[in-house]
């Protein structure tokens, strides 16, 4: 279902598992910053909240969406070991294609990272008919999907 279809109803915590202990990357894309930083917050509060360390909860940047992938690949290959990546990114429709190749293209890369079984890579990766969509999404009216971004991640850590 999508998520206009759906009432906004803050998510409850109490039955995710801790995030104590674990270590987490949070890859962010410079592009459309207003909304990725939103993402962010959201997603690392959400960690801080479910019991991981500051410390433990570590950004990196990189310049759009499409580089979220090798950032990804990079962190997955790492000595140091996380035991989840996010990868938050925002893609906006434009007036050309460039939105469509740009969101599959960054799918099927974070899918197959995926693949690797290293550790999980959580997509939260808003791609949106315009601006406002975002915004409702990066903790407007809709939520804000780095937290959902989170609460996976440690699920997936978990599993």
């Amino acid at each position: 279902m999508a998520t206009a279809e759906q009432p906004y109803a803050a998510l409850d915590l109490s039955g995710v598992p801790s995030a104590q202990g674990m270590r987490f990357a949070l890859v962010v894309s410079e592009w459309n910053a207003d909304i990725t930083n939103a993402l962010y917050s959201g997603a690392q509060s959400t960690l801080l909240a479910l019991g991981a360390k500051q410390e433990d909860v570590i950004r990196y940047n990189v310049p759009g969406a499409f580089e979220l992938i090798y950032a990804g690949r990079t962190l997955l290959h790492q000595i140091d070991f996380f035991d989840a990546i996010i990868v938050i990114g925002s893609i906006i429709e434009g007036e050309t294609a460039h939105f469509d190749y740009v969101c599959q293209g960054v799918t099927q890369g974070i899918a197959q990272l995926n693949t690797l079984g290293k550790a999980p890579v959580i997509f939260c990766v808003l791609t949106d008919r315009n601006k406002q969509q975002s915004l409702d999404r990066a903790g407007g009216k809709y939520g804000n999907k780095g937290v959902e971004a989170a609460v996976a991640a440690v699920k997936m850590a978990h599993f």
